[in-house]
């Protein structure tokens, strides 16, 4: 019996100091009343939340295509090199282009020639006004027809649209390419926007002018941003928002498809 009284004494003795003894730091309950607004998070937290992914990508970039049916016989640019804007970056053999338009202007000289004399005997009442109107029919179809054929043969020629460099070519020289098929791949990287992805909880507070730093992965060089324009559609399934923004001052080695992590100096 005093056995099991001496027991029961020391398990209460052992309970009194357990609730007496203070809880471990990681362990303390918040306070209730604390703001939790004025809570001081992590500073890797803090970070992550001003923090945004993005990718440089070309103002101008294009792929071009073939607006005839011909064989390439010109290409003098290759991967990599620099163009000016209104260098020849393709020539096509347009011979049968140029005889067709040739024919459909000797058709069209025939066809006013036909309409003078037409109305020169409309004048002398021996012919009618119908033959008159049937001559300036001929002519007006055979200047359509010419203005087709000049048409295609200014295609013989593409000229580059603006200064930049071929990314890529897709065709090569002595290949017959069909019409709509791609030629050239070209890109301007003088003039770069960074595209990113932010929260959609940040559109209130993104305004155009807002600076930013981004840094790309491939030089790990921060350089000065600013905000140009937000998206214009919120994914409602990653509920986030495209943001476009630009690099303020020298943009010299940089390339279109560098991805990099943008920094706002406040998180929005």
């Amino acid at each position: 019996m005093n056995r099991a009284n001496n027991r029961a004494a020391r398990w209460m003795m052992a309970a009194l100091l357990a609730a007496a003894s203070p809880l471990p730091a990681a362990e303390t309950a918040p306070d209730p009343l604390a703001d939790p607004l004025q809570t001081t998070a992590p500073a890797a937290t803090a970070d992550a939340g001003k923090q945004a992914r993005g990718v440089l990508r070309a103002v101008d970039q294009a792929t071009l295509s073939s607006e005839l049916n011909a064989r390439i016989v010109e290409m003098p640019f290759r991967e990599g090199q620099a163009f000016q804007k209104g260098d020849l970056l393709v020539r096509f053999d347009c011979a049968v282009y140029q005889a067709q338009l040739a024919a459909s202007q000797a058709a069209m000289r025939a066809a006013q020639q036909e309409l003078s004399q037409n109305r020169q005997l409309a004048d002398l009442k021996s012919i009618g006004r119908n033959a008159v109107a049937l001559a300036e029919a001929k002519v007006a179809q055979a200047a359509a027809e010419s203005q087709v054929y000049q048409i295609q043969t200014s295609h013989c020629k593409v000229i580059a649209p603006f200064a930049g460099q071929v990314v890529t070519r897709k065709a090569q020289v002595s290949e017959f390419i069909g019409q709509g098929m791609p030629l050239l791949e070209i890109v301007d990287n003088r003039h770069l926007e960074i595209h990113l992805l932010v929260p959609s909880r940040w559109l209130a507070q993104l305004k155009p002018g807002q600076k930013f730093t981004f840094t790309p992965d491939e030089t790990g060089t921060p350089l000065a941003a600013e905000v140009l324009r937000p998206g214009a559609r919120i994914d409602e399934s990653s509920q986030t928002l495209g943001l476009t923004g630009k690099v303020v001052g020298n943009a010299d080695g940089l390339l279109s498809g560098m991805s990099g992590s943008a920094q706002f100096a406040v998180a929005p």
